[in-house]
């Protein structure tokens, strides 16, 4: 989206933008010459992620913006007060408020550590409200003002919530204060909005849930700059309390080529949809068990077998666990971690890294191409318990095994 210079002169307050959207959406304001407080943790170099909140000012400036970093953990009251107070000593108000820090851990109920839980609540929940809270006496001051949460549309069915329920309450908390908030600073004039992905967005938080080769099925963090610019110009009179998706956005923008987007464009018809969206179940994937060839889940497992490679082992490095509900009720095994692995029914001798839960009509679509493992698990299909990342080389595996045996 070509930038029109309406931020010029604007101060955003940004939360974890020292990388990923955070900073993307920094940068397009700093396009248009923006100051952009980058409020994030990360002041020393991380060993497993990029960029400090001193190598994303030094970008922000080079964009042509004016950048002032601050050392903020959105937990902290105290912090987040000196940031602001930081903020309307360089610039002279706040206009804009985007917060973008959030925390994330997809386990079930019994797996969630209640610091996990807590992680997530108070940066996502309560970081957004306080956050909010301490800049609201200057966005009330500001001709301009804009709160963006970057948190999905509420979708109250069961599945969002089955599978990683606290995860669920901590991001929703991010979008009942757009709810709230929107309606509330109606009266002075903040629009208040959210904003989502349609698709996964290639992070160091994608990385980490589902491998550095999830680029290939991700869109860059651009469209998701582009899609917060689109809202950020708008008049916040007219514009407030909606749960924009990315994509959608964008194309009420006249924007109509999405492919620029995709981190691997010929690809751009295999992305992985994001969370909490119904379109992410694929309501098109075949539903009977078998194929038109009398294929079973059991004549599947046999091809990947046989198909196991030295290749397969080192690309994926996991053991699965496989309990089938339906038709072919069973429990099924895959290792391919240690050579030269092996695929059977029934439990197996090792503990497995990931235990993949699903009906047989699913399983089957599943293992034999035809629907996505991240869109059955999104869509509420597919429950997993275990090491999450390693689950998510599913996608890969699948693939992998698919071209070989023809599943």
């Amino acid at each position: 989206m070509i930038n029109t210079g309406k931020l010029a002169g604007r101060t955003l307050f940004i939360t974890g933008a020292s990388r990923g959207i955070g900073k993307a959406i920094a940068l397009k304001a700093a396009a248009d010459g923006a100051n952009i407080v980058v409020a994030a943790k990360t002041a020393d170099p991380h060993p497993k992620l990029p960029g400090t909140i001193f190598t994303a000012a030094k970008e922000i400036e080079a964009a042509g913006g004016k950048a002032l970093p601050c050392v903020v953990d959105v937990r902290d009251e105290a912090q987040v007060r000196s940031a602001v107070e930081s903020a309307v000593a360089q610039f002279g108000g706040i206009d804009i408020v985007v917060n973008n820090a959030s925390a994330i851990s997809l386990t079930p109920t019994a797996a969630t550590e209640m610091k996990r839980y807590d992680l997530m609540h108070h940066i996502n929940t309560r970081g957004t409200f306080l956050v909010s809270k301490e800049c609201l006496p200057y966005l009330k001051k500001s001709n301009h003002a804009h709160i963006l949460n970057i948190s999905p549309p509420l979708n109250m069915k069961p599945h969002w919530f089955a599978n990683h329920v606290a995860y669920t309450m901590a991001k929703y908390g991010m979008s009942m204060c757009v709810l709230g908030m929107a309606e509330e600073f109606k009266p002075i004039n903040i629009g208040v909005n959210a904003l989502w992905p349609q698709t996964a967005i290639q992070t160091a938080a994608m990385d980490m849930l589902a491998g550095p080769d999830s680029n290939k099925f991700s869109r860059k963090s651009e469209i998701m700059a582009d899609a917060a610019y689109a809202i950020l110009i708008k008049e916040p009179r007219t514009c407030t309390g909606n749960f924009y998706i990315d994509e959608k956005i964008l194309k009420e923008s006249g924007i109509t080529d999405m492919k620029q987007y995709a981190c691997f464009p010929e690809n751009e018809d295999q992305l992985m949809l994001d969370f909490f969206l119904d379109a992410v179940v694929d309501k098109d994937a075949p539903s009977s068990s078998g194929n038109a060839e009398g294929g079973t889940i059991e004549t599947i497992f046999q091809k990947m077998e046989n198909h196991i490679t030295p290749e397969v082992i080192e690309k994926t490095g996991a053991t699965f666990q496989f309990e089938v509900l339906g038709e072919e009720a069973g429990t099924w095994y895959i290792d391919l971690k240690n050579a030269p692995g092996k695929a059977g029914k029934g439990k197996p001798d090792f503990t497995p890294d990931a235990t993949l839960t699903m009906d047989s009509k699913d399983f089957f679509n599943m293992l034999s191409g035809q629907l996505k493992p991240a869109n059955a698990f999104l869509g509420g299909k597919l429950k997993i318990s275990g090491d999450m990342r390693k689950a998510m080389k599913m996608e890969k595996l699948m693939s992998a095994l698919k071209n070989k045996a023809k599943l």
